[in-house]
């Protein structure tokens, strides 16, 4: 009998607008795309490509200048038309005008038999993927010089509006398979692969080969990496875990056995201000404005278009682009209005999880929830309420405190190398002190980072 991972602790916010499983074909041809450098969080990117310059699905637009070896490509053929800089030159977007037929780089493709920890790694880094393998601690992309313990994918998507991961991989069971066996080559510990006990139904992953899969079962964040990464294999001081999106895989499987970067996905469509949700099938970066025209609701509140789940993605407005570790796009309300009576109200249409109003009696029930924030940030004290949402065993509020004090030795001994800030969005979100809690997890891994390493 399998062992089953049991999180009991956690929490699903049950928000209007999930995404239903119809796949929308295009009706118009996309041509907008951009890739966004600030993505790719560690690197210092030095620009390959500028204005004007004509490139290939595959070709490189940017390089990492503290390891050149990792590259990030384009996701398609066309020219480049702007480069956006933002506050001290900081290179925020490269936007390119895709061609109507998308022309690739060709690459030599590998058969799995042939598939070694040389020849992966090389490809990988000559085609500008290699970046979109992470690793803990830190949460960067991967160091191609090392090797890590292990490596860890996880099969589902517990948060707010996110993508059912059964519906991104279906009929690329050959593509997927391809691309465990690649990232197989590059670890001398195992390969995980994480599923949900009854989320999970797809047998590209439960009938995968060469991985260990791992049963969780619980609500959010049970479906993020560091969580399975904690319950399976907790990481020690020197130690470094990789870790990959499914779908990111699957692009990595298709351009060993193909030879083309094929930067194809389908992304999810979903929220209460969305008329229309659903799947879509498009090339990495594309512009979201043609997944939202005329698709969004006529209201007194102005839309929140975020790239990725409500919890921890990017607003990026209307004619933002997807950004580069995003499978989804979700729509909600902006909060910029004032509640009579406040937290008086009897709030049967208001979803709280500290039982303010009386809609948490409706427990199955979905909340049309917006961005307001109910007050401004406040004494930053001990409640208790974050150990309820974080199943690991840390000191969620000594861990934070110890990262706003700076003190690298208490950060270490309070777990700072096993999280990221996804992790602690949960209790950024049921916070009541309204603290950028992900904001002070990610300067705290940023100064171990510079300090330790």
């Amino acid at each position: 009998m399998e062992k089953i991972i049991k999180l009991r602790k956690g929490l699903d916010i049950k928000i209007e607008g999930v995404p239903d499983h119809s796949l929308n074909a295009p009706t118009v041809a996309y041509r907008k795309y951009a890739v966004k450098p600030v993505d790719f969080y560690g690197m210092q990117p030095k620009l390959s490509v500028a204005e004007g310059d004509r490139v290939l699905a595959g070709s490189p637009l940017f390089y990492d200048k503290k390891n050149s070896k990792i590259t990030v490509s384009s996701p398609v053929s066309g020219v480049v038309t702007e480069i956006v800089y933002g506050e001290r030159r900081v290179i925020r977007e490269i936007r390119i005008e895709a061609d109507e037929k998308i022309e690739y780089k060709s690459f030599e493709p590998l058969k799995p038999e042939d598939f070694t920890e040389e020849n992966v790694k090389e490809r990988l880094l000559e085609a500008g993927l290699w970046a979109y393998i992470r690793q803990r601690p830190y949460d960067i992309p991967a160091n191609p010089d090392s090797r890590p313990r292990s490596i860890h994918i996880s099969a589902f998507d517990t948060a707010p509006l996110a993508p059912d991961l059964d519906i991104v991989v279906h009929g690329q069971e050959n593509f997927f398979q391809a691309g465990i066996d690649a990232l197989k080559k590059l670890t001398d510990g195992k390969l995980y692969l994480g599923v949900h006990r009854t989320k999970t139904a797809s047998n590209v992953y439960n009938e995968c080969k060469n991985v260990e899969i791992c049963v969780f079962d619980g609500v959010h964040p049970c479906g993020n990496v560091g969580i399975q990464i904690h319950h399976t294999q907790p990481i020690n001081k020197g130690e470094t875990v990789w870790y990959v999106h499914p779908q990111d895989v699957v692009i990595m499987g298709r351009l060993l056995l193909k030879g083309v970067y094929d930067a194809t996905k389908i992304v999810s469509v979903g929220g209460s201000e969305a008329l229309h949700t659903g799947y879509h099938k498009i090339l990495a970066g594309l512009n979201v404005q043609y997944l939202l025209k005329d698709n969004l609701k006529e209201s007194e509140l102005e839309p929140r278009v975020v790239s990725g789940n409500v919890l921890t993605g990017t607003s990026i407005g209307v004619s933002g682009y997807l950004g580069a570790y995003d499978h989804g796009i979700s729509v909600i309300p902006e909060g910029k209005r004032f509640r009579f009576m406040g937290w008086m109200t009897p709030g049967i249409n208001l979803y709280s999880y500290s039982r303010t109003f009386f809609a948490w009696l409706f427990r199955q029930r979905r909340y049309r929830i917006d961005t307001n924030l109910n007050g401004g940030e406040r004494a930053f004290v001990l409640t208790g309420q974050f150990e309820k949402v974080l199943p690991m065993d840390i000191y969620p509020m000594q861990l934070l405190k110890a990262c706003l004090a700076e003190d690298i030795e208490k950060m270490e001994d309070l777990g700072i190398y096993e999280v990221s800030p996804e992790d602690f969005a949960l209790c950024e979100y049921i916070d009541a002190s309204k603290t950028e809690i992900q904001q002070i997890i990610r300067k705290g891994l940023e100064l171990v980072r510079k300090e330790v390493d």
